[in-house]
């Protein structure tokens, strides 16, 4: 059992006296506080914390940091408050365990909310004092190798949120020791069975191969002696979770698991890494391909080692890592070798710039889950390295694009990046890079992320920046279509938007429960809310404050709850000498094209008001239309612009003699008049004649007349028509 006077004792080899006696005080004041509650292994609560207190001085954290672990559950689990702990301790320590405190304290309606909405405080948490993350996960870590006493399915979940979340956390701060215990530990709670079968496995293996691996170390440390370097030979056993997850990526057997075992010299400086390196290829051949320099290009987390893989004496690979004393205790304690030796909360460079690139995702992302998401991507990265065109090296997770790199440089670059250039030759967005390459990303001051690019691109601060972006575009269209509906409502009662009183609008909001106007005209143009009966509440309401001032008048002919389109009726309504709304174009996804009928510019047209799909687009003649009658509150009159600027698809059907070549040759001749083939179906009517159903973009009726009249002029077409 380990007890508070080991804990000093641990402490004294590295902190002062008197800090040594305030986490001892601590610890005196935990005791209380938790005193009478217990674990659900039986033994007293601060026997909890004074184990997650221990992970962390092993890793040399400071007394600040110590004491809050200590007490990071005094304020959740017992009566004590913040204010109480800063007067005991200190604001720093205060705001540290209110900072884990917070992690935990929310309820939510399901797991995965709750598991997404923790995830981004503890994000914000960790960017305030990343010290507060390191609590967190030594406090995961203890759970973790106490959680046989929980249910079996209370393990399991446990068990997938630390696989998930924490252990690529700790990898991503450079914190491998703990990140590999989280791994392993984990991958016995939850897959048990799949747990025993590889640790059974690797039990035979180590009697067999322990022998071996005797021999190669004890040959490494000969030669090293031989060239006058004193290092120390480590032979090291893959963790078995790190044997698991290469059998299930690269789908192998345990037996073709060929790297389960590998050594690690450690020595005294840089330039004995590069000697000791050039001393083992002497000894044993490299496999080409396989040497790795994160010496001079170190990972994004800090780890700075040389991996080598080389031909064993027996045949199978040997992998070995070399590396300095330094480089050794930040590989094992990542982010918290920084405190290893100094105090203060400053977070290192490397630490700063992810978690500078999570708030960024945070920010643009629409929910908690979906900011969730975006971070698993990039907790899991496998590297690649690229340089810029001035010689600077970038790296990147391997599979990202150029766009993921236009936006890992600035947000700014990838939302105007157009092309780039690879090794001094024009690429597309969408090109993979390779480690090596020379890339030169092409902008455009006019140009924006296109939806398209959310299909190839992996990285989590490009998918974010691209949805958010175009969030802000569907807004920003909605709002212009929700103020032109709104507008002609009002003009059939003859009033005009600037006209209405600011007091009616907002007794209107509040009427409808909405915060702003613009929260009104995104709903009109959704579909949610229809602008004629809006359009009647507001002229209700200043009807109601004209009557309060001047006396009760007598309501105008004409109004909302009396209209029915004139289009619809067959008659002359009050609404006939109202501008129909003008369709663009350009108004983006909430305004789109009935399928059924395909409307193009220079056809007669009607809208329908739907909700969530904005306003539906409909030719007059479609038979669709007439099925919609009954509901004339959510039709609109509309009307094209005269210069509609925009290309829309249309569906054509061409019946053609059975010849070979045919297909290609109409399509050849719509392509000669500017149009572009979006799918073509063939539907084989006899032996001799064939039905072809192009859906093709036009610009407006005449751009498709045309295109029909040179179609009908090739020999082989027996009829071709617009298909409705």
């Amino acid at each position: 059992m380990f007890l508070i006077h080991d804990l000093c004792k641990l402490l004294e080899a590295y902190l002062e006296t008197d800090q040594v006696k305030e986490v001892y005080r601590a610890y005196l004041f935990g005791a209380e506080a938790h005193d009478g509650q217990m674990r659900m292994s039986g033994e007293p609560y601060i026997y909890h914390p004074l184990a997650v207190a221990r992970i962390l001085a092993e890793m040399r954290m400071d007394a600040n940091t110590l004491i809050a672990a200590i007490l990071h559950d005094v304020i959740e689990d017992t009566g004590i408050d913040k204010d109480e702990v800063a007067r005991e301790f200190g604001e720093e320590v205060a705001e540290l365990v209110d900072g884990v405190t917070k992690l935990t304290q929310v309820r939510f309606g399901s797991k995965a909310e709750a598991q997404a909405e923790n995830f981004r405080k503890m994000i914000l948490a960790m960017v305030k004092d990343i010290r507060v993350i390191l609590i967190k996960l030594a406090d995961r870590l203890h759970n973790m190798r106490t959680l046989g006493v929980m249910r079996a399915d209370k393990q399991r979940r446990i068990a997938r949120e630390t696989l998930e979340i924490y252990a690529p956390v700790a990898k991503r701060l450079g914190m491998q020791n703990i990140s590999l215990e989280l791994e392993d530990l984990g991958f016995r709670a939850y897959h048990p069975m799949r747990y025993r079968v590889l640790e059974k496995a690797l039990k035979k293996m180590r009697g067999n191969r322990k022998e071996v691996v005797e021999k190669i170390r004890l040959s490494l440390e000969e030669r090293l002696r031989q060239e006058g370097i004193e290092a120390p030979v480590e032979g090291r056993e893959k963790h078995l979770y790190s044997i698991y997850d290469k059998m299930r990526n690269k789908g192998l057997s345990f037996e073709d698991v060929s790297d389960v075992y590998g050594f690690r010299i450690v020595v005294d400086k840089v330039d004995t890494c590069y000697r000791v390196l050039g001393m083992v290829h002497n000894i044993y051949k490299p496999m080409p391909g396989r040497f790795k320099d994160y010496i001079a290009i170190p990972k994004a987390n800090g780890y700075q080692s040389l991996h080598t893989v080389l031909f064993g004496p027996y045949g199978g690979p040997i992998e070995v890592q070399i590396r300095t004393k330094d480089m050794e205790r930040v590989a094992q304690a990542g982010i918290a070798a920084h405190w290893m030796y100094k105090t203060g909360s400053a977070t290192p460079s490397h630490a700063t710039e992810w978690l500078k690139g999570l708030l960024e995702m945070q920010k643009y992302a629409g929910n908690s889950q979906e900011f969730l998401e975006n971070v698993k991507i990039d907790l899991f990265p496998d590297e690649v390295y690229v340089f810029t065109p001035d010689g600077d090296i970038l790296n990147i997770m391997r599979g990202a694009t150029v766009v993921d790199l236009a936006y890992a440089i600035h947000t700014d670059l990838g939302n105007t990046c157009v092309a780039a250039k690879i090794d001094r030759h024009l690429a597309p967005l969408r090109s993979t890079l390779s480690n090596g390459q020379t890339v030169e990303i092409i902008t455009a001051p006019g140009a924006r992320p296109n939806p398209v690019w959310l299909d190839f691109v992996v990285t989590g601060k490009a998918r974010s920046n691209i949805r958010h972006y175009l969030k802000q575009l569907k807004r920003e269209e909605a709002l212009e279509l929700g103020k032109r509906m709104l507008g002609k409502a009002l003009a059939a009662l003859s009033l005009e938007m600037r006209d209405v009183p600011k007091e009616a609008l907002d007794t209107l909001l509040k009427q409808l429960k909405l915060e702003t106007l613009d929260d009104l005209l995104e709903d009109i143009s959704l579909g949610k809310r229809v602008a004629a009966l809006v359009a009647r509440q507001l002229a209700d309401i200043i009807e109601r404050r004209e009557a309060a001032v001047t006396g009760p008048k007598k309501r105008k002919k004409g109004v909302l709850s009396r209209y029915t389109p004139s289009w619809l009726k067959g008659g002359q309504g009050s609404r006939a000498t109202v501008r129909p709304l003008a369709i663009r174009g350009t108004e983006g996804s909430v305004v789109t094209y009935a399928k059924c009928c395909r409307p193009i510019p220079g056809d007669s047209i009607l809208g329908f008001v739907s909700t969530g799909r904005g306003i539906v687009i409909h030719t007059r003649s479609c038979k669709n239309v007439r099925e919609f009658r009954n509901n004339p509150e959510r039709w609109i009159d509309v009307q094209w612009e005269p210069d509609v600027k925009n290309t829309f698809s249309v569906d054509i059907r061409v019946d053609t003699a059975n010849q070979r070549g045919v297909l290609a040759t109409v399509a050849s001749v719509i392509a000669e008049q500017g149009s572009n083939i979006e799918n073509v179906s063939i539907d084989e009517r006899d032996g001799l004649y064939s039905s072809m159903i192009f859906t093709i973009s036009v610009r407006d009726r005449v751009h498709l007349a045309q295109i029909i009249r040179r179609v009908r002029a090739i020999d082989s077409v027996a009829r071709i028509a617009r298909s409705k």
